[in-house]
């Protein structure tokens, strides 16, 4: 039995097999892309009303919010092209500090993290399928019977599943550049909504639900790294796919934003749960309501798509690496994709949505848990440069060591702010996380225990 302890170049076991690299220039974006546009740019508006009353401040930390990604992804697009296999942030933990941390964040990623978010962002779809025709249907069943589709979808090849993540993100492009466009040509908006009206809530009480909330909306800069080794031409492709993805996402949120509240003023949008109904009835009267809601539902259908697609790789490169079940890591013998582990990530996304039921308890777990490991994860870029210089870098940081440092000090601030806000919420997400190290002894000591398997790149 080996040692769990042992680095991964040392067992000398055969190299893992990868997905098929299938993937192009515009489909690992519209993966990305697809991600970030969800139900947030609808749903997370009005939240942020609520906390802040400064439409400036808001828009600042929009800009921030997307600069702080931004940073994350030139930090890891250093990392993919090191090592562009399926896992993204896993194998960049299993390179930079071993197996039990990567253990652990894969343990947490598949019980916790993935569900929450893939079932916060299909949540926001099956309201609006409610509100579209004025239903009353439980909106747990029609989440999960979303996932389902999504998941048989994904499980039909990376061709089908990367076509549809392609048309959906045009689709939702072009939603909000109408929004903009339209809006613009009919000069509807009111420069005065741009005037402050402080709350009383503390500015300090305030940062860590609105940065919450905007993080979440830009949630996905991250998720190309886990589709990395189905990226053709990897060493070239994902640097341009991290950096042209995250700073068009900026562009978007910002102007949208800016769009939003010259419309509605945040007075108006503190009594409702969704911004863009508000907007396009302005814009379009009665039948902008019905318009945006399409927007919505298209919106958050292909960003749980592309969760869907990227949550599956992880735990797929956890159990080839012999850290998961084995199972897990089956390949579709005709469709080539990672089908066992898209329907056990189904099975556990749908357990988080029937147990947690609404979006703001599904986005908060996510949040706080994934920012642990994306700040260490971009330490890890570091720790290699320092270990393992001899490694070949197609791409290097730029900016480095400046921009992977505001990149860690900015996950280091969320968890803070975080465990600020809900310190006993949060305690509870650091003891499942805390149960992985002793999981990890357990099943790297288990009879049979199959031996570590090597990164390809070596």
């Amino acid at each position: 039995m080996p040692n769990p302890l042992t680095p991964p170049s040392a067992t000398g076991a055969p190299k893992p097999r990868d997905l098929p690299r299938t993937i192009g220039f515009w489909g690992g974006s519209a993966i990305m892309v697809g991600i970030m546009i969800g139900g947030g740019i609808f749903q997370t508006p009005t939240s942020i009303a609520k906390e802040m009353g400064s439409p400036l401040l808001i828009l600042l930390l929009w800009v921030i919010g997307g600069l702080i990604s931004l940073c994350g992804g030139l930090t890891y697009a250093e990392l993919a092209t090191m090592f562009p296999h399926s896992g993204g942030v896993y194998v960049f933990l299993r390179e930079g500090f071993g197996r039990m941390t990567a253990f652990v964040f894969g343990w947490t990623y598949m019980l916790v993290t993935k569900p929450l978010g893939a079932g916060g962002i299909a949540i926001i779809f099956a309201h609006h399928v409610n509100t579209l025709f004025g239903t009353s249907w439980d909106p747990r069943v029609i989440t999960c019977t979303i996932l389902i589709l999504l998941t048989y979808v994904n499980t039909l090849g990376m061709r089908t599943g990367g076509g549809v993540a392609v048309a959906l993100t045009a689709l939702k492009i072009g939603a909000l550049v109408g929004i903009v466009v339209l809006a613009v040509a009919l000069g509807a908006g009111d420069t005065r909504n741009f005037t402050a009206a402080p709350l009383e809530k503390p500015l300090f009480l305030a940062l860590a639900p609105v940065m919450a909330a905007v993080l979440w909306t830009y949630d996905g800069w991250s998720d190309v790294g886990a589709i990395a080794g189905e990226v053709r031409d990897p060493q070239r492709r994902l640097p341009l796919i991290y950096f042209g993805g995250t700073a068009l996402m900026i562009l978007i949120y910002v102007v949208v934003n800016a769009v939003y509240i010259w419309l509605v003023p945040l007075s108006a949008m503190r009594p409702v749960d969704t911004v863009a109904p508000l907007v396009m009835k302005r814009l379009l009267g009665s039948v902008g309501e019905i318009a945006v809601t399409v927007v919505v539902l298209i919106s958050t259908l292909g960003s749980t798509h592309g969760s869907i697609i990227t949550g599956a790789r992880v735990t797929f490169a956890q159990a080839a690496d012999g850290l998961l079940f084995r199972w897990l890591a089956a390949i579709h013998p005709a469709y080539a994709t990672p089908h066992l582990s898209l329907w056990c990530q189904l099975v556990l996304s749908c357990m988080a949505v029937i147990w947690l039921k609404e979006f703001d308890e599904l986005a908060g777990g996510f949040i706080f848990t994934m920012w642990i490991f994306y700040g260490l994860a971009g330490a890890a870029v570091f720790v290699l440069r320092w270990r393992r210089p001899d490694v070949p870098r197609p791409y290097r940081c730029w900016g480095y060591p400046v921009i992977p440092i505001l990149f860690i000090a900015a996950a280091a601030g969320m968890t803070v702010l975080s465990m600020i806000e809900k310190p006993l919420t949060c305690l509870l997400w650091l003891a499942v996380l805390a149960a992985g190290a002793p999981i990890y002894f357990l099943w790297a000591r288990r009879p049979g225990a199959a031996q570590f398997r090597p990164p390809m790149s070596e």
